[in-house]
């Protein structure tokens, strides 16, 4: 059992390298099944939850290998197996598999997905995407899927799905004719998804709108692509840094895709510098109180900011409102944070956070990816020392948070018991 230690009261400073968008590469990766080649992946994370995926692959039939930060899947020989329990319990991305097999393959068998368990996440809107294409779906403990081709539709999501969208797309690209996504969600994980298609021989438009076109193709050819940085890391390294105090460059970083997050930082007194290359971030002074904070779909405030934001919100001058409206069990990280001397009410969705001048180190225990990343930033500027559990969450979506911050001047250490 594995656990980090942090000894709060240090500013971090100096810069550290954003890496690769885990919530972007894992549909390449399931879009690596309709590649009949070697497709390179680099600026890849080495996390869980890809290695989870690659491990997947692998069961498909896949060649898989890494060297430093890039990734290749071999996915010329792969072949539909059942995907079990066992084998989808590690990431929410394994959904991801149902439309990119059952395009190459016209099948698809697999187990409902893990990941964190953060709210109701049903699959719904996924498979009405699927049957809109002409597929048949058996749905009790596990997902069958069957087709005798995949033919062009119109899907209008009644709600945008970030999942939905992609296993959508993944479905079209081969499919015949031209299929319209509608109401499709506009996160950039998306718009990542469409371009890599798109390099790899796909036809897609409306990139980046709530409507998608999609040509049908014959095949995808092999690329070799980069992995853009991931704008969920990139902003918990700004909270990380407005918590503790200090000047950090976060090289990589992407400002067009942070503005929901750097707005409310800036109002509330965090200093920022945008650069071609990456956002300098520096605190000044105490942060005043955050405007009322909702999450909503891209381009509104993410869902997977928001703890981030309550712990932020702790050491806040005043009182900050905080709305959640996308996954119902997002506030498990408020008793934690009570436990270091927050003031924290929860009213249904709304966490009301009254802001303390000190938090005090306490024993922790993270209970999702982004609730505990939330622990470690009040840590670091707690009084005193702090002891988290469950960093197994955290390594799900973080490559090497402990070492990361260390290197920025952190009192920091994961430490195996």
């Amino acid at each position: 059992m594995a656990c980090i230690c942090v000894s709060g009261g240090r500013f971090l400073n100096g810069e550290i390298k954003i890496q690769g968008s885990k919530n972007a590469v894992l549909p390449m990766l399931a879009a690596a099944l309709l590649i009949p080649g070697e497709t390179k992946f680099r600026n890849c994370p080495d996390i869980a939850d890809v290695r989870a995926m690659a491990a997947l692959l692998k069961k498909l039939g896949a060649v898989v290998s890494r060297d430093k930060d890039m990734l290749c899947v071999d996915a010329r020989y792969v072949h539909p197996v059942f995907l079990d329990c066992g084998d989808m319990a590690d990431t929410r991305g394994c959904i991801l598999l149902l439309g990119a097999l059952t395009a190459r393959f016209l099948e698809a068998h697999l187990a409902h997905p893990g990941g964190c368990v953060i709210g109701a996440r049903p699959v719904d809107l996924h498979l009405l995407a699927l049957r809109a294409l002409g597929v048949e779906i058996e749905e009790g403990e596990v997902i069958l899927a069957k087709a005798a081709k995949l033919t062009a539709s119109e899907v209008v999501f009644p709600v945008p799905s970030v999942g939905a969208t992609q296993n959508a797309i993944l479905a079209a690209v081969l499919a015949e004719g031209r299929t319209g996504l509608h109401n499709v969600a506009r996160e950039p994980e998306v718009v990542h998804l469409c371009h890599f298609l798109n390099a790899a021989g796909a036809k897609i438009s409306g990139i980046g709108t709530a409507h998608l076109l999609v040509e049908g193709v014959k095949q995808l050819s092999p690329v070799d692509y980069t992995v853009p940085s991931d704008r969920i890391v990139a902003g918990t390294y700004m909270a990380a840094v407005l918590s503790s105090g200090g000047k950090v460059f976060l090289r990589g970083a992407d400002d067009a895709e942070l503005l929901a997050v750097i707005k409310p930082l800036r109002a509330a007194g965090a200093e920022f510098g945008i650069y071609a290359d990456g956002i300098l971030v520096k605190k000044g002074r105490r942060l005043a109180a955050f405007d009322y904070i909702r999450t909503q779909p891209y381009p509104g405030f993410p869902t997977d900011m928001q703890s981030q934001f309550v712990a932020l919100a702790t050491l806040a001058d005043g009182v900050c409102v905080i709305e959640e409206t996308i996954f119902e069990a997002r506030f498990k990280v408020v008793p934690e944070l009570i436990k270091m001397g927050a003031r924290i009410y929860l009213d249904e969705n709304k966490a009301v956070v009254e802001g303390v001048m000190t938090l005090a180190g306490a024993n922790l225990c993270g209970k999702d990816l982004r609730g505990t990343a939330a622990l470690v930033i009040a840590a670091l500027a707690a009084e005193g020392e702090s002891t988290i559990t469950g960093t197994e969450y955290l390594e799900r979506g973080y490559e090497d948070f402990v070492g990361g911050l260390k290197g920025l001047g952190a009192d920091i250490k994961r430490v195996v018991k």
